[in-house]
């Protein structure tokens, strides 16, 4: 990237808000530490999601059931869940026709404090994840820790959560679609490590690169683009 354009890219960046999914990054130490974009947190009535054109939160719908989403939720910036985490879904579960759900990949994070709003940041830690097939589509929830926490920010596994909530998360995802006239079906295979969480990660990062493309050169080549032009 030419150093001029670079200074325009960084100019933008002070001038105008990310978009959540293509302009944060996923975290220089990912996987081991990811950024995770915050749509829902455990007070939400309401399902909300970012709009993958413009950015903004949008409602999807009310939760029918009194079920509320147990921990923050959202996704990794930059991952998306293609071909390279439906191979992994099919190779770790022996079950063909697995697709990708075309989404960016979920992350639920965990923290001893109560957060009151939604379209945040968190840093966090990667401790494992559930393997989810929703209609035949690899629907990974990855299960993370806030970064600093105080109950568990020292958490280096799944294993070492509490039980209780593993399940009620578990729980939670299997049962929030149940809704009439829903007729995909949702499964849990197994429940993951911290390792598989980062091959998942790596592997929907890699997904997203090989469909969009880093938005930094994006608009670097566009700037030349329009730059050449103007001469």
């Amino acid at each position: 990237m030419k150093e001029e354009n670079k200074k325009l890219i960084d100019a933008l960046q002070k001038r105008f808000v990310a978009h959540p999914w293509h302009g944060i990054p996923a975290g220089e130490k990912r996987p081991d530490i990811v950024n995770a974009f915050i749509e829902i947190i455990p007070s939400d009535a309401i399902k909300y999601e970012v709009d993958k054109e413009s950015g903004y939160i949008l409602i999807d719908r009310p939760q029918k059931f009194s079920n509320h989403m147990p921990c923050m939720y959202g996704f990794v910036p930059q991952t998306y869940c293609e071909k390279s985490v439906a191979a992994y879904c099919a190779e770790k579960t022996g079950k063909k026709d697995i697709v990708g759900d075309c989404d960016p990949l979920d992350i639920c994070v965990l923290s001893e404090r109560e957060v009151n709003r939604g379209n945040i940041i968190a840093e966090c830690i990667p401790v494992g994840g559930f393997r989810m097939i929703d209609g035949g589509e690899a629907d990974d929830k990855i299960i993370a820790v806030l970064k600093g926490d105080q109950a568990y920010g020292n958490v280096q596994s799944i294993d070492e959560l509490p039980q209780m909530v593993v399940d009620r998360a578990k729980h939670f995802f299997l049962t929030y679609k149940d809704i009439e006239g829903n007729s995909k079906k949702v499964e849990i295979t197994d429940v993951y490590g911290p390792e598989e969480a980062k091959e998942v990660i790596k592997r929907s990062y890699n997904d997203y690169m090989d469909s969009f493309g880093d938005a930094d050169e994006e608009l670097s080549d566009a700037l030349a683009a329009f730059l050449k032009e103007k001469v």
